[in-house]
């Protein structure tokens, strides 16, 4: 096999709750990427569609991350190409840089027979995430390798968890059209965080893991509550208080925000509730004069696929 061209799904990070550790993997909002071997050594960036990005291999994401994949390898000799057609735009909050970071090491991974499992993968895709945003976070690239939900144990050492996914989830996300950069959102998170939202915080990532193993639906709403980030990036986004009560009021489990913003997403059982609430937070977000997009997703069990 000399090329392989694949989906890399988008993402929703923290989920409310779980901060730099929940994540979970959206169907069919993702972005393509072609990855060819080459007889030429090293790591290329030969095209990119959709999106103003660099070429340079060395402030690419897909680029740093096949980079970090080779060099574990201490492979000096394979050449590597790569084709990104982007549909997930940047600063969007639904795991731009990881879907590239993730399809690009799924795909060179294949292509060298898999000599890394796809939970071995995350370290390399977080590398592109680092470039992205100054941290190397996996709660974006975890869910896009491995698929579902996942959870980030523990970071040193890197340990991610797959975690079990009801059938009947379905996403809501409405994207704005402002950026919010990661490394700009970041910004306004306090390093510090009191012992009394520290314990309401992993009650909540406690019991939200619960109801994805028990398929309780009521407890993974009563769970969906962020005492210590939204507070501080929900100002950054416009009409968030409206768009999540909203949600909310017509049928969705919880609503938060998607990554570090400026995208909202609402949980909710069934595609008809899905659905409903994209109407509904529609209808706030046409009175504002700003463009945005709306999305109605089902939780991708797979991760990265070949096309």
């Amino acid at each position: 096999m000399k090329s392989l061209k694949v989906f890399a799904p988008a993402t929703v990070a923290n989920i409310s709750c779980g901060f730099d550790v929940l994540g979970c993997c959206l169907n069919g909002v993702g972005d393509e990427m072609l990855i060819s071997l080459s007889d030429t050594p090293g790591v290329r960036i030969t095209k990119i569609d959709g999106a103003d990005l660099p070429l340079e291999t060395d402030k690419n994401v897909a680029g740093v991350a096949v980079v970090a994949l080779l060099k574990e390898l201490k492979d000096t000799t394979t050449g590597i190409e790569i084709e990104i057609y982007k549909k997930i735009k940047a600063g969007s909050g639904i795991g731009s840089s990881a879907a590239s970071s993730a399809g690009a090491v799924w795909a060179t991974n294949e292509l060298l027979n898999n000599p890394f499992t796809a939970t071995q993968l995350v370290k390399f895709a977080m590398e592109g995430e680092r470039l992205a945003s100054g941290n190397a976070h996996a709660d974006n690239v975890a869910p896009a390798l491995l698929g579902g939900f996942t959870l980030v144990r523990s970071y040193n050492p890197l340990d991610v968890l797959k975690l079990n996914t009801p059938e009947d989830l379905y996403m809501t996300i409405i994207h704005p059209q402002i950026e919010v950069k990661t490394a700009d959102s970041r910004k306004v998170v306090k390093p510090n965080v009191s012992l009394k939202k520290a314990i309401t915080q992993w009650g909540n990532l406690g019991g939200f893991i619960a109801g994805l193993y028990t398929n309780d639906y009521d407890l993974l709403g009563r769970s969906l509550e962020d005492v210590i980030i939204e507070p501080m990036r929900s100002i950054l986004i416009p009409k968030f208080e409206e768009v999540k009560t909203t949600a909310i009021e017509n049928g969705a489990l919880g609503a938060g925000i998607s990554g570090s913003g400026p995208s909202i997403f609402a949980l909710s059982k069934g595609k008809e509730n899905a659905n409903k609430v994209a109407k509904a937070i529609e209808a706030i977000y046409t009175t504002t004069g700003i463009a945005f997009d709306i999305h109605v997703a089902s939780i991708n069990a797979n991760g990265v696929t070949a096309i």
